[in-house]
């Protein structure tokens, strides 16, 4: 069963808990369901660059917080904390083009945005921003074999129970693609109470796309 499904989704409940925490009638449910969906993908685009993990939203009445787990919080608290008032902004303008592509007409008093960041302190742990990492040096043309290499080691020097790295296409411009898998320790994926953290991200490449999957084992 752990390979036919998402391993975060399998979870959700007993170990995880959802990254959207909100509730809302059946007239706003999808509308909340894309403009999460929106501000999630741009917000991990727009703060790759400061090790951004997850992202967090919880709605209440006129009331949207929003926690954002980074490995380097400097980068987006700015100094003084000027960068938290561009991430602001930067969501309200999200917020306000979703109100106008469905039509609604939505007004900077009708709520309010909280911005909380928390730092993450084992990033090496954080499945997402081990494959953000594998996906950038790919996308560089760097060697695979010696990416993934240096990333399992860094894994199994966080404390990792078990990791595993899976790599599929055009793996360094080759013209046939491929699947390389690389693990080390244990990946439990059928059993519920195991902590196993999943992400997949594609990366770029001058030969197409390579697909980046990370699965990683934590100790409880």
């Amino acid at each position: 069963m752990g390979q036919k499904i998402n391993p975060k989704g399998f979870r959700l409940g007993p170990l995880y808990t959802w990254e959207s925490r909100w509730f809302a009638g059946p007239h706003e449910y999808k509308n909340y369901v894309v403009e999460d969906a929106k501000l999630r993908q741009a917000l991990l685009k727009k703060l790759q660059p400061a090790g951004i993990v997850k992202v967090e939203i919880e709605r209440s009445i006129n009331k949207i917080n929003i926690i954002l787990h980074v490995v380097r919080p400097g980068m987006v608290i700015g100094r003084g904390g000027s960068g938290m008032e561009i991430i602001k902004k930067f969501i309200v303008d999200i917020i306000f083009a979703h109100a106008k592509s469905i039509g609604k007409v939505v007004k900077a008093k009708d709520f309010r945005i909280d911005v909380r960041v928390e730092p993450v302190k084992e990033p090496y742990l954080a499945a997402f921003f081990v494959a953000s990492q594998i996906a950038e040096q790919l996308a560089r043309r760097l060697p695979h074999k010696r990416v993934v290499s240096f990333a399992l080691e860094k894994v199994k020097t966080a404390g990792a129970k078990g990791v595993k790295i899976a790599l599929a296409g055009r793996i360094g411009g080759a013209e046939i693609s491929r699947r390389e898998t690389f693990k080390f320790g244990s990946i439990p994926l059928s059993t519920i109470r195991e902590d196993v953290d999943f992400a997949a991200i594609p990366s770029l490449t001058k030969s197409g796309y390579i697909g980046v999957k990370v699965w990683i084992c934590k100790k409880i």
